[in-house]
C-alpha cells in the first residue's frame, strides 16, 4: 500500500479521535464520576432547575427550566445517567420574541417535560403567563418544531403527558398561585391523538392541602403494572419532599404516599424530578436540590418498586420513604463509558457560540458575534430606556456556576469609541458585582461596582477604581464556599492583583447566580465600540 493510500485510510480515524477528544470535556472543578464504579451527588453541580429525563435505547436525554434566558430549553445527553454532555437547546429564542427581547426574570420556560413516543421526542412546558406549549423532533440534537400552544391560560405550569395503552393521550399539570390565585392542586386534561390540542375538560385529580402536602407541584405522569402514577414534590423547594400518587383510573381517586424526604441527610428539598428505567431494568430518579446562590443542582437517586409503590433513595428503616444519597454505585447500563461533564471553559475559536452560554434575553443580531478569528466579540450595547441597573440589561452573556469553588478568568481587548463605555466580568443575580474596564478621557479605569437588591431598582455602588493605560487586560473572579467572590486583574496573564472588595453572590429569580461577560455604551444612539474576548476559562482557585 503506497503512502497516499495509507494516509487516506487513517485520516477518518484521526478525525474521529479528534472529534471525540474535543467533545469529551472533563471539568477541572467538579466531576461526579468517582472512576471506581461509584458516583457522588450532585451529578451536575450547576443550576439545571426542574429536570426531566427519558431513555431511548442506550441514550438518555435530560432537559430543564430556562425561564427567560436564550437560547432556551437545554438538552443534555448521557449514556449512564452520571456523565452528561450539553448537546443542544430546543428553542433558540423565547416566545413571544418581542416580549422576551428584554429581561423577563422568572418568566418564560418553566419545568419542561421530555418524552419519546412513536419515534418522536416531545417537550411540554408551562409559561405561567401564556399556557402550556409543546414542541417535537425526531432528532433531539437537531432542530425542533415551532411551539404549539396546547392549552392557553394563566398559571398553568409543570405539564407532563401520558400516552395510554389504548392510544388516548392525557396531560397532568400544576398551578401557579402568582397567576391563578390557587396552587397545591393537580389537574388532568385529555389531548387529541397528536398531543397538540386539549379535547377534554379540566378535571381536578388531587388537592395536596388535606394531606398536608402544601405546594404540590411539578407532577410527572407514568403508567406501570396497570396503575397510573403521578410523582410530584410538595412542601416547597427548600424544605419539601417527594410524593407519589397512584390510581387504577387516570382521573383518580389517587392514593398518596411520601416516597423520599431529607430525613437525617444534608440534602434539603429534595425537589422535582423524573423517573427513568435503564436497559437492565433498574429504576432511577433525577431531581434537584436548591443551593441558594449556586442554583438548583442535579441529583441522581436509586429507586425501587415495593408493592407497586416507588421508594426513592435508600429506605433504611423500611417505612416506604427513602432518604437521598450523597454517593452510590453507578447505574447498570450494560457498558462502561468515559467520564465527561458539561462544557465550561471556552477558547472562542468557533463560528458558533458555545452551548454553556445564554443571554439574559433574546439577543439582537448586532449584540455579539462568535468568530473563528479567535475571539467572541461583544458590541457596546446602548442602555435600555428603563435602565436603572443591570437587571434591565439584556446583553449579558452568562453561564451557570459549575460548583461551590472555582475561578473564572477571561482576557479582553477593548476597542472603545465613547467615554464611559465599559466591558467586564460579572457575577449576576438579585445582587451582583462586576470588574469592568471603563473608557475615560485620558485612558482607562478599572472599576468594581456592586448592586444589592437589583430587582428593587437599587442603584450601583462603586467600590474601587484604578487608572490604567492598557486596553488589554485579564479579569478574574474567584468564588469560594458561601458564594464569596473576589476579583483580581492582570496585565501579562501571569500575575493577578486583587481588586476591590469581596462580594457574596446571590441567586436570581428562580435561577442561581451566573458568571459571564458584558459590554455597554452609556448613550442611546451613536457609534458603538466593542470588546473582543480571547477566551474564558473555568479553573480551580489558586
Amino acid at each position: 500500500m503506497n503512502r497516499v493510500k495509507l494516509i487516506l485510510l487513517f485520516v477518518p480515524l484521526f478525525l474521529c479521535i479528534g472529534n471525540y477528544a474535543q467533545n469529551n470535556y472533563v471539568s477541572k472543578v467538579w466531576v461526579a464520576d468517582n472512576g471506581d464504579g461509584t458516583y457522588k451527588n450532585p451529578i451536575i453541580n450547576a443550576d439545571y432547575s426542574d429536570p426531566d429525563v427519558c431513555r431511548v435505547g442506550d441514550d438518555y436525554y435530560m432537559t430543564a427550566s430556562s425561564f427567560g434566558c436564550a437560547p432556551a430549553i437545554p438538552i443534555l445527553h448521557s449514556y449512564d445517567l452520571v456523565n452528561w454532555r450539553l448537546v443542544n437547546y430546543a428553542m433558540k429564542r423565547v416566545l413571544p420574541d418581542d416580549v422576551f427581547s428584554k429581561p423577563m426574570h422568572g418568566k418564560g420556560v418553566w419545568a419542561p417535560c421530555i418524552r419519546f413516543h412513536n419515534n418522536e421526542f416531545f417537550i411540554f412546558w408551562g409559561d405561567p403567563d401564556y399556557g402550556i406549549y409543546m414542541i417535537k423532533t425526531k432528532n433531539p440534537e437537531g432542530d425542533w418544531t415551532e411551539p404549539i400552544l396546547v392549552l392557553p391560560g394563566k398559571g398553568l405550569i409543570d405539564p407532563s403527558p401520558l400516552w395510554d395503552d389504548d392510544g388516548r393521550v392525557f396531560l397532568v399539570h400544576g398551578w401557579a398561585a402568582s397567576r391563578a390565585g390557587l396552587n397545591s392542586i393537580l389537574t388532568v386534561n385529555e389531548l387529541n391523538a397528536d398531543a397538540s390540542k386539549v379535547i377534554g375538560e379540566t378535571a381536578l385529580v388531587y388537592d395536596g392541602i388535606p394531606d398536608g402536602n402544601f405546594t404540590t407541584e411539578g407532577p410527572k405522569f407514568y403508567k406501570r403494572n396497570g396503575y397510573y402514577y403521578i410523582m410530584a414534590p410538595a412542601g416547597g423547594v427548600e424544605q419539601g419532599w417527594q410524593i407519589a400518587l397512584r390510581s387504577k383510573n387516570v382521573y383518580g381517586p389517587y392514593e398518596c404516599r411520601t416516597v423520599m424526604a431529607q430525613g437525617k441527610t444534608s440534602i434539603n428539598g429534595p425537589h422535582q424530578g423524573g423517573w427513568v428505567e435503564t436497559q437492565t431494568g433498574e429504576s432511577w430518579f433525577m431531581n434537584f436540590q436548591d443551593k441558594g446562590a449556586y442554583g438548583r443542582v442535579i441529583h441522581l437517586q436509586p429507586m425501587k418498586w415495593v408493592n407497586n409503590w416507588p421508594v426513592i433513595g435508600v429506605d433504611k428503616d423500611g417505612d416506604g420513604c427513602g432518604e437521598p444519597v450523597l454517593s452510590y454505585k453507578k447505574p447498570n447500563v450494560g457498558k462502561t463509558y468515559p467520564i465527561e461533564t458539561p462544557v465550561e471553559s471556552d477558547e472562542f475559536n468557533s463560528e458558533k457560540l458555545g452551548l454553556q452560554w445564554q443571554w439574559h434575553a433574546n439577543p439582537k443580531q448586532s449584540t455579539g458575534m462568535p468568530s473563528r478569528l479567535g475571539f467572541m466579540r461583544l458590541y457596546a450595547e446602548f442602555l435600555p430606556e428603563d435602565y436603572v441597573n443591570f437587571w434591565q440589561v439584556p446583553n449579558l452573556l452568562l453561564q451557570k456556576m459549575p460548583t461551590e469553588e472555582f475561578a473564572a478568568t477571561t482576557k479582553v481587548d477593548f476597542y472603545s469609541k465613547t467615554t464611559e463605555e465599559k466591558t467586564g466580568l460579572i457575577v449576576m443575580g438579585w445582587d451582583y458585582s462586576y470588574l469592568a474596564l471603563v473608557k475615560k478621557e485620558n485612558g482607562f479605569e478599572l472599576q468594581q461596582s456592586t448592586c444589592i437588591d437589583a430587582e428593587q431598582k437599587s442603584t450601583e455602588t462603586i467600590l474601587a477604581t484604578k487608572s490604567i493605560s492598557e486596553s488589554k487586560v485579564y479579569l478574574r473572579v474567584e468564588v469560594k464556599n458561601g458564594a464569596i467572590c473576589t476579583f483580581s486583574y492582570g496585565i501579562d496573564g501571569t500575575k493577578f492583583i486583587p481588586f476591590g472588595q469581596p462580594f457574596r453572590a446571590r441567586q436570581g429569580k428562580w435561577i442561581g447566580a451566573k458568571v459571564g461577560i458584558f459590554c455597554l455604551n452609556p448613550l442611546k444612539t451613536g457609534t458603538r465600540g466593542y470588546a473582543d474576548f480571547d477566551w474564558f476559562h473555568i479553573d480551580k482557585n489558586n
